[in-house]
């Protein structure tokens, strides 16, 4: 018998000790897909938001890699800023 039958992915991800990971991804992910489009909705370029940031393209690069997790809160905060946006962290249940 299958040991994963009625179990949820995220129970299969955790078993499998990938859950965190497989979750930071997924919240990048998603950051990276915000700021690409915020960026294209102000006709924004890479190097002309890394200006706004006062950062090098480079680092805004790592900032737009959706599978490079390690951001600062620094970072997402002047993103935010440079776009004229809030940043909103919150845990949940």
């Amino acid at each position: 018998m299958n040991k994963h039958i009625g179990s949820s992915f995220d129970d299969f991800l955790a078993e499998e000790a990938v859950l965190e990971e497989a979750t930071a991804v997924a919240i990048k992910r998603v950051v990276a897909w915000q700021i690409a489009q915020e960026m294209k909705a102000q006709h924004l370029t890479k190097t002309a938001l890394a200006e706004k940031m006062h950062t090098s393209r480079a680092a805004l690069n790592r900032l737009l890699d959706e599978t490079d997790t390690s951001l600062t809160l620094t970072t997402l905060t002047s993103a935010a800023k440079a776009l004229g946006k809030n940043l909103r962290i919150e845990l949940t249940a």
